[in-house]
């Protein structure tokens, strides 16, 4: 077996093929595309701090290239991400969590959480009933109960996912799966 001697470089050309080939595949905010090319850069030269060290700025100067162009746009991202996240049944502490972990900045996280309460409706009553449908919780379950330990046990599921007791009771205390889409429609 042969090993190879020469030694791995990293350049601008080889950053942006994999800044192009992620951007390709994933929505990413600017910080985010940053801390996944520094990964790529970290794992390409792992015994080589210096270089890796020396590929920094690189990356940092493709991303401020990129954010210049518009090609990363942190504000579109998050309205998206925040809207698929409402959708997916997420409450609006979750999807302003998982923005900040993504690197978006709090006002464009803040500004796509504000443009999700202007559509007319408590979109925290909307993700409920998303995350209810979802987990066959509340109006949704098979069969139905008064059981309190039942109640208890659909409660803790709604505060682990970010929701406060007021409105995992509010979507818990409809009858129906019709009653609690009204809910939805009575505020749009």
């Amino acid at each position: 077996m042969r090993e190879e001697t020469r030694p791995i470089t990293i350049d601008g050309a080889l950053i942006e093929r994999w800044a192009l080939a992620y951007l390709g595949r994933f929505a990413s905010s600017a910080e985010n595309l940053r801390r996944v090319l520094l990964r790529r850069v970290r794992k390409r030269l792992v015994d080589n701090r210096e270089a890796a060290a020396a590929a920094a700025p690189l990356v940092d100067a493709l991303v401020a290239r990129y954010r210049a162009s518009g090609l990363v746009d942190d504000a579109a991202y998050a309205a998206g991400r925040a809207r698929a996240r409402l959708r997916r049944g997420q409450s609006l502490r979750t999807i302003r969590a998982g923005l900040a972990a993504k690197g978006v900045a709090a006002e464009d996280a803040a500004a796509a959480i504000d443009a999700l309460c202007e559509d007319g409706g408590d979109p925290d009553i909307a993700a409920a009933i998303a995350f209810a449908r979802r987990r066959r919780l509340g109006p949704w379950r098979r069969e139905p109960t008064d059981d309190v330990e039942l109640r208890l046990k659909q409660l803790a599921a709604f505060a682990r996912a970010g929701f406060t007791r007021a409105v995992a009771e509010t979507v818990l205390d409809c009858a129906t799966a019709e009653e609690a889409e009204e809910l939805v429609r009575a505020f749009e």
